[in-house]
């Protein structure tokens, strides 16, 4: 009679085989197969995909498949600039002068003044520019105020008898030119300003003859506003070099005929805050007052000066 110890005892095994298999303590051999790139992208319920990642940090990064999700900033990227920046710049013009005036009386003379003969005669001046920015958004005030002096004396002529005729001319000229602007180009080498505002003239003058018993002695002061519209272009050529060029335009009959500047200043910046300067700066100007006053002049002559960034 056939045994039937061998079909019990692979029965046994094999119901075994299948109790441990589906409580996991064996792995079976689709279980232990890597899973492959298509399971990683698995169709998951609701036709999406289902995304598997071992790093949590990539789990936990914003996407930007909705606009409205904020983008997640670079490394070492700061955010907009939403302060006010100020920036002083004193300055030094050694200009010559030139051109014709009259008075009142309708005499006129033309005149001309080197460089050297202005400072000669310079008895006191301030020169500065102070300028505020926030964003695209400029202001900026520009001022300069001489004061000159002189004294010659001549002989009398012999009509008038014997002695010395002596007299002292005393000039004074402010200038006072606010702008507001907005910046059309704002490139890391290159930044385009457009600008508008006005300026404000004085002149004074003074004229004492001694003895005074001549009836020369003359003082007398003029005073005039012109709009004006103009630009600045800021190139950088290197992370030291900087070129400035500026220009403005004004007047129409307003205060005077017309006047005009324009200037070219090379930057080197010492120090991130300190930016020395030298240049020209040309300014022309065609004044007849109402009085029968008449000032066409210009002033032109190298500058040096310097920016000072403090914010």
């Amino acid at each position: 009679m056939p045994s039937n110890k061998r079909p019990v005892t692979t029965t046994i095994l094999t119901t075994l085989l299948l109790s441990l298999m589906s409580l996991g303590a064996v792995p079976c051999r689709a279980q232990a197969t890597p899973a492959s790139n298509d399971d990683a992208n698995a169709i998951g319920p609701g036709g999406s995909k289902v995304s598997v990642a071992s790093d949590s940090l990539a789990i936990a990064q914003p996407t930007n498949s909705d606009p409205a999700d904020p983008v997640p900033p670079k490394a070492g990227a700061t955010g907009a600039d939403d302060a006010w920046h100020f920036a002083v710049s004193p300055y030094l013009w050694f200009p010559g002068v030139h051109g014709t005036a009259s008075g009142p009386n309708g005499n006129g003379l033309g005149f001309r003044a080197s460089p050297s003969d202005l400072l000669s005669n310079f008895r006191f001046g301030l020169m500065g520019a102070v300028e505020a920015s926030h964003k695209r958004l400029i202001t900026s005030i520009d001022m300069m105020w001489i004061r000159l002096e002189d004294d010659k004396s001549r002989p009398l002529p012999p009509a008038l008898g014997q002695g010395v005729i002596s007299a002292n001319i005393k000039a004074t000229e402010f200038l006072l030119t606010p702008k507001i602007g907005f910046r059309l180009i704002n490139e890391e080498k290159i930044k385009i300003d457009a600008l508008t505002g006005f300026r404000f003239w004085h002149f004074g003058e003074s004229l004492n003859f001694n003895p005074s018993a001549l009836g020369l002695n003359f003082n007398g002061s003029q005073n005039f506003v012109d709009p004006v519209v103009g630009g600045r272009i800021q190139l950088v050529l290197s992370p030291k070099i900087v070129v400035n060029i500026l220009g403005d335009v004004g007047g129409w009959d307003t205060g005077s005929q017309l006047e005009y500047q324009w200037a070219g200043l090379l930057g080197y910046r010492i120090k991130p805050a300190l930016t020395l300067q030298a240049g020209y700066r040309y300014l022309d100007v065609n004044y007849k007052g109402s009085r029968g006053v008449i000032f066409d002049a210009t002033t032109a002559g190298v500058v040096f000066g310097a920016t000072l960034n403090l914010k």
